[in-house]
């Protein structure tokens, strides 16, 4: 067997099953479309609906080499020399094509061929009733079959924990020989270690993995662990000493200053700084950002460990920048686009490190304390307030507060701990509803239950015929509501479009026998209940008689403009700052866009204005805007955005602009990108770690702020007597012109300042050795005050002492100026004039040969003067 590459084992993979057929596919995100993840785990994740038959198969096999994140041993990664955050999966796959046979046979032909391993030393396992795999180990590749193993469900038997398909497993494992521990027969472990399974989906099962029919269509779905198997083939104890890694673990030898394997303790250490380091560099790739919820929460933890672990050994700057050069130098021949995103990837790593790094000087002293005490107690737990208090006040994740108090040997109340969070959680959601002006009512429950949902009709529709189902006023379900009530009402069918998506509610007029309601909010609550907020404006209305709404066609359509810009802002920022800048929050209203987007660093005005311009341009070309209802299937396989934190249905509706964007939308948009007319971007800020948000106006009020900045410049020009192309020039030569003028003017407050000082330094007394020199200067602020009387104590030289005082603006200040050889040798300026600040009303203060004092009493001046002589007297004779 001969040592090979990880890259080489992965060509080698991929180009063996091109040879059979498959179709070979790169890596899909870590974030996959399942909503149901919050990661890609596996290599068959982004084939799920082909397996379950949600998406057509246009390709009946494929192999990919797939990166993968699993999460739930974070705590181990590193303590352990196999577990590991991220890993890359190979995978050849069927879709109802070839099965059994073919995929085992293929699995031996690719370890004993091209891989190299000895077929002596190859054990396989199979699920203990699947005979037909036996049969094919045994009978066609010709395994003994005394390296053929049996195992239960539990080993050798796969279903998704839920009723669907499953099926048997066979796996291959490899004897690495007695170097890796002294066993007899078969025991899975470091040395008779699997690295291929391959499972064969040919049943529907329950809920409890029982079998209950065969399927339609069998599949084969393998896995074939990338680092598991360099490991084998490099004939190194753990993956971190493979080629994938090791690079990777140098680095963080050469940041830490520590060699890898001389102490063990340092040891975990470096796995952790090393393989969390991989695994939030491909995170913040696939566009993750470090957050306090979901994925970002989770590559906060990933990167605040890593952190953590280099601080443990002694590392006190920012690091891991360096550590994704290392990652992107080791992986990004196979990675493109993680070669692409380093820079990003650094600002985001650093962003958070230095912020991490704050957050532990502030949090280290309260857990060391609380840890302290506990031993001097005698406890062997930490309270959960202590670790709620850390979380809450410090942003220290849960995890790391518990492995921390257990690296000092104690345990956290996690029990505690939870109901703290929940409580916490409990009083936001009840604030969140106190600050709202609707309320899910009883009342609004009773319209629900009587009179049924809400359509709307405002995709196709301005104006509706409808029933008034119900009134609500001061949280109660009455019958009528009179003239100037402030009401919701809900009519059975609605073209008004309630607040969603972040596209807020419709305005407009509802009419009912005679009388008028001003709706000025429409929200959709309890699921399917559009309520519009309004005002009886005329009349009297009741419920359950007819109705007609309007929605105000203005406001719609200035809403739409922006809705239809906020889209065509979305794909130019990813165009131009890259695909992680999709969209993490907005607010559509008229004439006006918020769009939130991660980001690590402020965007420059210049790249503001290409982003402007380049929305402005695709405006001009008068794309026309489809939206339309389509599967989630047709949506992915038409590449259509979608915000993975949210739920979608099986049918969803897709808002397409030419073929410059494709999202998932449910909000209203103009019918061509040249109806939005302007777009006019105010600026962008940010609004929290890695988040940026920017703010725009479109249409008309994008038009009036041009007019208005065009007729300021206008403005500005007359005034220059200049035209407005010329106005910049003209005002950066009468900057030029002050900016000289002004330095005139200091060079000539700084000679007169020289002569003033030469004056009163010809005035000084002697008193013992030291020249001294007390006197008013009028109209002098404190700060001239004090550059005076240094100028004067650098003329005299030393040993001088200097006290100035000066009325101005209804003020009385002094000031004292004392050499640093009188300083230092016990006489401070302060001790010259304060008593003297006591008659002017104040107090002094300052450096030890500066000090000043200031009051209100001007009249006590110059016998604050008299003050400071004779304190003078006292300290110098």
């Amino acid at each position: 067997m001969r040592a090979v590459k990880g890259d080489d084992i992965r060509r080698t993979f991929l180009e063996f099953y091109r040879e059979r057929d498959h179709k070979i596919f790169p890596s899909f995100s870590l974030i996959p479309e399942d909503p149901s993840l919050l990661f890609t785990v596996a290599g068959m994740v982004p084939f799920k609906p082909y397996f379950s038959g949600e998406r057509p198969v246009e390709f009946l096999r494929a192999a990919s080499c797939q990166k993968s994140i699993r999460t739930n041993d974070i705590e181990n990664v590193g303590l352990t020399a196999r577990h590991q955050t991220f890993f890359e999966m190979l995978g050849n796959f069927s879709f109802g094509d070839y099965f059994k046979e073919d995929a085992i046979r293929w699995a031996w032909e690719l370890s004993t061929g091209p891989f190299g391993l000895d077929p002596e030393r190859i054990w396989v396992s199979t699920y203990e009733d699947d005979d037909d795999s036996v049969q094919i180990w045994r009978d066609v590749v010709g395994v003994p079959a005394d390296r053929i193993v049996r195992r239960d469900a539990d080993d050798n038997f796969w279903w998704m924990g839920v009723a669907g398909p499953g099926g048997p497993c066979s796996e291959l494992f490899y004897d690495r020989g007695p170097k890796y521990g002294d066993v007899e027969g078969f025991q899975d472990g470091d040395r008779i270690m699997e690295f291929y399974n391959l499972v064969f989906t040919e049943f529907q099962v329950d809920d409890e993995g029982h079998r209950i029919a065969d399927l339609p269509k069998r599949n084969v779905d393998t896995g074939l662990g990338l680092e598991r198997l360099a490991q084998i083939l490099q004939d190194v104890p753990t993956a971190y000493e493979t080629d994938l890694l090791r690079p990777i673990v140098a680095r963080a030898e050469k940041v830490t200053s520590r060699r890898y394997g001389e102490n063990e303790k340092a040891d975990v250490s470096l796995r952790i700084i090393a393989e969390h380091a991989r695994a939030g560099a491909f995170l913040i790739g696939d566009g993750v950002i470090p957050g306090n919820e979901g994925r970002g929460y989770v590559l906060r933890r990933l990167l605040r460990r890593a952190v953590r672990h280099a601080r443990l050994l002694g590392v006190d700057r920012t690091v891991m920048a360096e550590m994704v050069d290392a990652i992107v130098e080791t992986m990004g021949e196979a990675y493109p686009d993680l070669a692409a995103a380093r820079a990003y990837i650094e600002q985001v790593v650093t962003g958070e490190e230095e912020g991490f790094h704050q957050t532990l000087r502030l949090g280290m002293s309260l857990l060391d304390s609380e840890i302290d005490t506990a031993r001097d107690a005698g406890a062997t737990r930490l309270p959960g307030d202590v670790a709620f208090k850390l979380h809450d006040t410090y942003g220290f994740p849960f995890e790391l507060t518990l492995e921390i108090a257990r690296d000092a040997g104690l345990e956290i109340d996690r029990a505690d701990f939870e109901v703290l969070m929940d409580e916490q959680r409990a009083r936001a959601r009840s604030d969140r509803r106190a600050k709202l002006d609707l309320t899910d009512s009883e009342a609004l429950t009773r319209v629900l239950s009587e009179s049924g949902s809400s359509l709307f009709t405002g995709y196709e529709r301005m104006e509706q015929e409808a029933k008034l189902i119900g009134i609500v006023r001061a949280g109660e379900q009455v019958p009528s509501a009179g003239e100037g009530d402030a009401v919701e009402v809900v009519l059975d069918a609605t073209p008004f479009y309630p607040e969603g998506g972040g596209q807020v509610g419709d305005h407009g007029v509802i009419e009912v026998d005679g009388a008028r309601l001003e709706v000025v909010d429409t929200q959709r609550r309890l699921g399917d209940l559009i309520v519009h907020t309004a005002t009886v404006a005329r009349g009297e209305v009741h419920a359950g008689t007819p109705a007609f709404a309007r929605v105000d066609p203005a406001w719609r359509a200035a809403t739409e403009r922006s809705h239809s810009a906020t889209h065509i802002v979305h794909a130019t920022l990813r165009q131009t700052l890259g695909e992680q800048s999709r969209q993490a929050g907005s607010l559509v209203e008229p004439g006006r866009l918020r769009f939130d987007f991660p980001y690590p660093e402020r965007v420059p005005r210049e790249v503001l204005d290409e982003i402007e311009a380049t929305v402005n341009r695709r405006l001009l070309w008068a794309d026309p805007v489809r939206a339309y209802e389509t599967t989630m299937a047709e949506a992915r396989s038409r590449g259509a955005l979608m915000l993975f934190e949210e739920k979608y249905g099986d049918f969803v509706r897709i808002v397409e602009i030419g073929n410059y964007s494709i999202e998932l939308c449910g909000g209203t948009h103009v019918t061509r990108t040249s109806d939005v007319g302007v777009v006019k971007i105010l600026g962008e800020a940010s609004i929290g770690s890695n988040l940026r948000r920017i703010e725009a106006l479109t249409g008309a009020a994008a038009i009036e702020d041009f007019r208005n900045a065009r007729a300021v410049l206008d403005r500005i020009a007359a005034l220059l007597k200049t035209s407005p192309e010329d106005a910049p020039g003209r005002i950066e030569r009468l900057l030029a012109d002050l900016k000289a003028a002004e330095q005139q003017i200091k060079k000539a407050q700084s000679a007169g300042q020289k002569e003033e000082a030469a004056e009163l330094a010809s005035k000084a007394e002697r008193i013992g050795t030291t020249s001294f020199v007390a006197g008013e200067v009028p109209g002098r602020a404190v700060g001239e005050l004090q550059k005076l009387a240094v100028a004067v104590r650098d003329a005299i030289g030393a040993p001088a002492a200097v006290v100035l005082g000066s009325a101005a603006d209804g003020r009385a200040g002094i000031v004292a100026a004392v050499d640093k050889g009188t300083a230092t040798s016990g006489t401070k300026a302060a001790a010259l004039i304060a008593q003297a600040a006591k008659a002017i009303g104040g107090g002094a203060g300052g450096r030890d040969d500066v000090a000043t004092g200031g009051g209100k009493n001007v009249d006590g001046l110059a016998e604050a003067l008299r003050l400071a002589r004779a304190a003078a007297e006292e300290l110098f004779r």
